[in-house]
């Protein structure tokens, strides 16, 4: 048994658990974690320049890796920080372990320094709060937080962590990091799936998260191809499903198209896999009518049932259901399914219809129509596309087709200032792959001292900055809502490419659809995180608007 600080006891859990990286803003009140971490030969330590950035790059991370993210902040002021990526984990269902200093346990209940109930606050948005206060405990709860945070429906976990006891001895015994099994339907319910299958005349597929948590795509496109099922993706999930397969019919989100609408809301039969049924994916709960026939599987018990009574709730992993279903399918399409083809055929048309850039672009401004026709023809198919939120984002997401699971990283709760710092999670997941982020000059400007970091760290990611000097998507809601009365979305920007040269970044100012391919050609071959700012109409809002 060895004898171990409290601070390296949490760092020799962390290599333990496989951890690569940690994101953080260094403090005080985890000084015992950070010497742990000094030159350690298996974690790297991504050193962030505010606890937002930190957040969003771990839980972008972990989504682009498959593993646990794991960012890392002081007490109550930098915890406050970490919270919003946090909340994007936990919506999101991405498993995130967040390690946060604390104050000194004989202080506590006396309003110390940055004091702050980390365990009560984060227990509100996280799947899990914890504080150890005795050091022989840290492997036990260590492991438990990322047990807790990958089993079932993923999410965060906080580990508050007093700084006395960082420097208390530890002598606990060494533990195993162990998983806890996915669960897998029974064999009768599968039974009934498949039979409710065998006799709908027009299923559909929703597919979410869960498909890509449990790597699942190709089960699904197995299924959809055997029974010739439609297949709608969930909001931001838009790569669980190979956008150009025959099968395919569309996404939920923000602006769908009417076909995909129609489609879900006259089946006889919807199988939703591995999603909870979010507010934007219902179209504000009204996605389905009161009498639909649902087949609802998911990993978490507590989400079959929460939006809508499911007819067959199925509580498994989405791959392990899948498996089992395929294995009672016929390998060739059945009658009912060859029957289908013709209508699928219908619907996928007019999913590329409308997923094909208009070709009147103009070229006084950068016309985003036009931007994205050229970013399709630049962009490699197994590039990662990361995003914030607002209203720039309607153009990519309808006309940007993701052919593999993967490429797309955004946040189902809407976090103004993610892109950037996602792109640096996933580049440094996968760095031999082209990772682009796409911004409002609003959300880029939140985080956009993350560039640094990338810098730093020499990450070459690319970023996209749409600049209209507009909070976008409030403006567009207001001149709906109170026509003539807009204020307080009106921005003044920098020149975003001058201050990018200033970090040590690459930027480059295009005016013109013309100059986006040379733009992003020279950003790519630079080898340093570059910026393309994007100067746009304001006057033009949204995606499928008039131009005037």
């Amino acid at each position: 048994m060895t004898t171990l600080s409290g601070g390296h006891a949490v760092v020799e859990v962390l290599a333990r658990e496989g951890v690569r990286k940690v994101f953080s803003v260094p403090g005080e009140s985890y000084l015992g974690v950070l010497d742990g971490l000094y030159q350690h030969p298996s974690i790297q330590l991504i050193v962030n320049r505010h606890e937002g950035g930190a957040s969003f790059m771990a839980e972008a991370y972990a989504k682009a890796s498959g593993e646990v993210g794991v960012c890392a902040a002081t007490r109550g002021v930098g915890s406050a920080n970490l919270a919003i990526g946090l909340h994007t984990a936990m919506q999101d269902s991405t498993p995130v372990v967040a390690l946060v200093g604390q104050i000194e346990r004989p202080f506590q209940y006396r309003e110390a320094f940055q004091e702050v109930n980390l365990a009560g606050w984060f227990s509100h948005i996280c799947k899990w709060a914890i504080q150890i206060d005795d050091a022989k405990r840290i492997p036990e709860l260590l492991h438990r937080a990322f047990a807790v945070a990958r089993s079932g429906r993923p999410g965060p976990v906080v580990v508050a962590l007093p700084h006395d006891m960082l420097e208390d001895p530890c002598t606990a015994e060494p533990i195993q990091p162990y998983r806890i099994p996915a669960p897998a339907a029974p064999a009768d319910t599968v039974a009934a799936v498949w039979e409710a299958l065998r006799q709908a005349e027009k299923p559909v597929i929703l597919a979410g998260g869960g498909v890509l948590r449990a790597g699942a795509t190709p089960k699904l496109v197995a299924l959809a191809e055997r029974l010739q099922i439609p297949v709608v993706t969930a909001f931001r999930r838009f790569d669980a499903f190979p956008n150009t397969h025959p099968c395919y019919i569309g996404w939920l989100g923000f602006g769908p198209a009417p076909h995909v609408l129609e489609t879900l809301r006259t089946a006889d039969l919807v199988v939703a896999i591995g999603t909870r049924f979010s507010q934007v994916t219902t179209q504000d709960y009204r996605l389905l009518p009161p009498d639909a026939r649902l087949v609802h599987v998911d990993i978490a018990p507590e989400v079959l049932g929460r939006v809508y009574p499911p007819a067959l709730p199925v509580v498994s992993d989405a791959g392990l259901f899948l498996d089992a279903l395929l294995a009672r399918v016929p390998a060739e399409p059945t009658e009912a399914a060859a029957a289908r083809t013709a209508w699928i055929a219908g619907l996928h048309q007019r999913y590329l219809e409308h997923s094909t850039p208009p070709a009147d672009f103009r070229d006084d401004v950068v016309d985003l129509d036009g931007f994205m026709h050229d970013l399709n023809r630049i962009l490699p198919d197994d590039a990662i596309l990361t995003s914030d939120a607002g209203n720039f984002f309607g153009w990519l997401v309808r006309y940007r087709r993701f052919t593999r699971p993967g490429t797309y990283v955004g946040p189902t709760s809407g976090a103004m200032g993610y892109g950037l710092p996602a792109a640096i999670g996933a580049k440094l997941a996968h760095p031999d792959r082209m990772v682009v982020s796409f911004s409002g000059d609003g959300g880029f400007l939140m985080t956009f001292q993350e560039l640094e970091t990338a810098v730093r760290h020499q990450v070459p990611v690319v970023a996209v900055v749409v600049n209209n000097n507009l909070y976008g998507t409030i403006r567009a809601h207001q001149e709906r809502q109170f026509p003539g009365r807009v204020v307080g979305t009106e921005l003044h920007n920098p020149n975003f490419a001058e201050l990018a040269r200033t970090f040590g970044a690459f930027g480059m100012r295009v005016t013109r659809n013309q100059d986006v391919r040379p733009a992003f050609e020279e950003a790519v071959a630079c080898g340093r995180p570059a910026v393309i700012e994007v100067m746009t109409d304001p006057a033009i809002l949204s995606v499928g608007q008039p131009k005037r």
